[in-house]
């Protein structure tokens, strides 16, 4: 009989490709059934996931009486928070606390947490304004404590962000403007093609990655060779350009220019997975992940 495993933000990047990898692996696919949870079935795109065979709910984090009926019967759950929605970390860490709170009341076997690093303690005090890694990590813990079986899906630097920051110059050439170093690595990611990859290895592996944390990234990048693979890949010009943090900060939002900047400081120093090789979770998976000239040559209309 096919365990449910119910997927937070099914339509989202990271819930839709964990539901799209189950559903096109020969394996997961016939030891999981799939409830994916959307704030609005009837949207095309949770459509599509229905005529798939996919079993659509809704449920507000906020309730514990919707995450009951949302949960209900359940194996496994791929959760998926979004601070950005409030930009309140608080809030966050109690979504994530209701979720772990019904699921072990109902009895779920596992939840695979999609999680981020402490930046306030892994710094030591030092960049203490980012609270959507903070919130994340809160989470996690909670959950550990809980006494669940866990896994902690860690997504990497996505890709995409790379979409709007790589931008053009006045002399035409494109521009990576950070506030780090050359030096400094981030971990790229490709987040709606490869969530589902590393999720389906953390399934697939589950007595293996028991409390565990399976990284998900391509590989670490430096500021150059974020533009010198752009640069081969398109042929058009790009280089990158540091600034200080105030130039940085300038650029953004008042509203989250602290919070970016000192998430740019934390891939930097100590790094955004604390300098862990990328090799064990990379050994769990079915295939290689997509690389950022891949990406690139995949979304060159992005930077036409």
């Amino acid at each position: 009989m096919s365990k449910l495993i119910t997927v937070f933000g099914a339509t989202g990047n990271q819930g839709g490709s964990v539901i799209d990898y189950i559903l096109n692996d020969t394996e997961l696919s016939k030891e999981y059934k799939i409830r994916g949870i959307t704030r609005d079935t009837t949207k095309r795109a949770a459509q599509e996931l229905a005529a798939r065979g996919v079993e659509l709910a809704t449920a507000n984090l906020n309730s514990t009486e919707s995450l009951q009926a949302a949960l209900k019967d359940s194996h496994t759950v791929f959760l998926v928070t979004n601070y950005w929605e409030t930009a309140d970390g608080e809030l966050e860490y109690q979504q994530g606390r209701n979720v772990t709170d019904v699921a072990k009341q109902l009895g779920v076997t596992r939840i695979i947490f999609s999680s981020l690093h402490h930046v306030t303690k892994e710094s030591g005090g030092r960049l203490t304004h980012v609270p959507h890694f903070d919130s994340k990590a809160n989470i996690e813990q909670y959950i550990r404590d809980s006494g669940l079986e866990c896994t902690f899906f860690m997504p990497g630097w996505y890709m995409s962000n790379l979409n709007g920051i790589l931008r053009k110059g006045e002399d035409g050439a494109f521009q990576l403007v950070f506030p780090v170093g050359k030096d400094a690595k981030f971990p790229l990611f490709d987040a709606a093609h490869d969530t589902g990859l590393f999720v389906g290895a953390a399934l697939k592996h589950a007595s293996a990655l028991q409390g565990k944390q399976i990284l998900a990234a391509d590989a670490y990048y430096t500021p150059d060779e974020i533009v010198s693979t752009f640069t081969k890949v398109t042929g058009k010009k790009a280089v990158f350009v540091h600034v200080t943090g105030e130039q940085y900060k300038a650029a953004l939002p008042p509203a989250i220019a602290e919070e970016l900047f000192e998430n740019q400081l934390f891939v930097e120093n100590p790094g955004y997975y604390l300098g862990e090789s990328l090799d064990p979770s990379h050994k769990l998976l079915d295939r290689k992940p997509t690389t950022w000239a891949e990406y690139v040559e995949k979304n060159a209309a992005v930077w036409a």
